[in-house]
C-alpha cells in the first residue's frame, strides 16, 4: 500500500482495519497520484482519524494512504484540491470533486483531521471549560500534566 507523508512506518495490518472503520467522509472522486504521466482516475477517497485512505472503486482493500501531517492542503481551482507535504512539497496528490461546493467539504474536514488541529481545539475547549467549572476536564482521566496537553507545548 502506498504511504504519503514523512518517512513513517505503519503495520500493514493496523492500517488495513483502520480503512475498514467508518469514515467521517467518503466519495468516489477523481484523483491523481504524484508519478510522472499520471492522470485522474476515480477512485473511492475515505477520511479515517487523520489518515486518508484511497481505493480502486471495485476493491475492499486501499491501494494507498496518506497520513495528514505536516502537510498542506489547498483548493488549486473551483472544484479541485491539493495535498502536499512540508518535506516533499513538490510531490502533490489532487483531487478532482464533482462540484465546488464538495470541494470545499473535503478542504475544510482534511484541514481538520490533523493532530495539531485536534491538539488546539482540545486545549481551546479544556480552558473554556475550566473557565466555567472552575474544574480541569482533563483531571479526571490523570493526563492534565501531560506537555502535549499544554499550549506551548510542540511535538518532537
Amino acid at each position: 500500500m502506498g504511504r504519503g507523508g514523512p518517512a513513517m512506518r505503519y503495520n500493514e495490518r493496523e492500517l488495513l482495519s483502520l480503512a475498514r472503520q467508518p469514515a467521517e467522509k467518503a466519495a468516489e472522486i477523481r484523483m491523481r497520484v504524484p508519478k510522472k504521466g499520471s492522470v485522474l482516475k476515480k477512485r473511492l477517497v475515505k477520511l479515517v482519524v487523520n489518515f486518508l485512505f484511497y481505493f480502486r472503486t471495485d476493491e475492499a482493500e486501499p491501494i494507498g494512504a496518506l497520513l495528514l501531517e505536516r502537510c498542506k492542503i489547498t483548493k488549486e481551482e473551483e472544484n479541485v484540491f491539493s495535498i502536499s507535504f512540508i518535506e516533499e512539497p513538490e510531490r502533490k496528490y489532487c483531487f478532482e470533486c464533482a462540484t465546488e461546493e464538495q470541494c470545499q467539504e473535503w478542504v475544510e474536514a482534511l484541514k481538520r483531521a490533523s493532530y495539531e488541529f485536534l491538539r488546539r481545539s482540545l486545549i481551546f475547549y479544556r480552558n473554556e471549560i475550566q473557565k466555567m467549572t472552575g474544574k480541569d476536564p482533563l483531571e479526571q482521566y490523570g493526563i492534565s500534566e501531560e506537555a502535549r496537553f499544554q499550549l506551548g507545548a510542540h511535538r518532537q
